[in-house]
């Protein structure tokens, strides 16, 4: 049996913040942004700032199939609430690994077929997130 490995999050962070700030952004990791539906704090993986613009960013990791996709849509959802009600200008949800079965899916907007979204939620795969990062241009 493959193991989980739960503790992929620090390595995320670790490719994503260095972009960011090479990019010109200022981040603060685990962010409290709001409340979750249903009920406790609302904390981001990170918070990034430039030119006074303000974006939350989730970081999702997928290394073998298993539920971080399920749990994209309510991510989303929390998100959504996080940008209306926290005077957020953004939010990315940030997907890095290879075990992604939606991530086309994600990725190509047509969550939106199921959700009414602001349009101001990104779901993004890690290189092109990365990149973007690095130019400053999110």
């Amino acid at each position: 049996m493959i193991s989980r490995d739960t503790g992929t999050g620090a390595v995320l962070e670790r490719m994503v913040i260095p972009a960011l700030e090479g990019g010109g952004y200022t981040v603060q990791k685990r962010v409290v942004v709001g409340e979750r539906l249903g009920g406790g704090k609302h904390i981001a993986d990170v918070v990034a700032e430039k030119d006074g613009r303000r974006l939350i960013i989730s970081l999702k990791w997928q290394q073998v199939s298993g539920t971080a996709e399920q749990k994209v849509p309510f991510e989303v959802i929390c998100l959504e609430d996080a940008v209306k009600i926290g005077g957020y200008d953004r939010a990315y949800v940030v997907l890095g690994g290879e075990g992604w079965k939606l991530r086309n899916f994600y990725t190509s907007g047509r969550l939106n077929n199921y959700l009414k979204l602001s349009g101001n939620i990104h779901i993004i795969t890690l290189e092109s997130f990365v990149a973007k990062a690095n130019r400053g241009a999110l």
